[in-house]
């Protein structure tokens, strides 16, 4: 099992990189995961754009 850290990807976000950063954690496509925040947005599933904002501040420190 490799050792995996969460981190922004930047590089290759769209806003803050945080889509980008559980793709790469998770070894998935960043658009599914987009699909997914934007799906979960609509239709009111939880707080997707708290939480979304909420990893990007705490991600941002490291």
């Amino acid at each position: 099992m490799k050792n995996r850290s969460f981190h922004l990807d930047k590089s290759n976000g769209k806003l803050m990189g945080v889509c980008s950063g559980i793709a790469n954690y998770f070894d998935w496509d960043a658009n599914i995961i987009r699909i997914a925040f934007v799906l979960a947005a609509l239709f009111g599933v939880g707080a997707p754009v708290l939480i979304y904002l909420v990893i990007g501040l705490i991600a941002s420190d490291r």
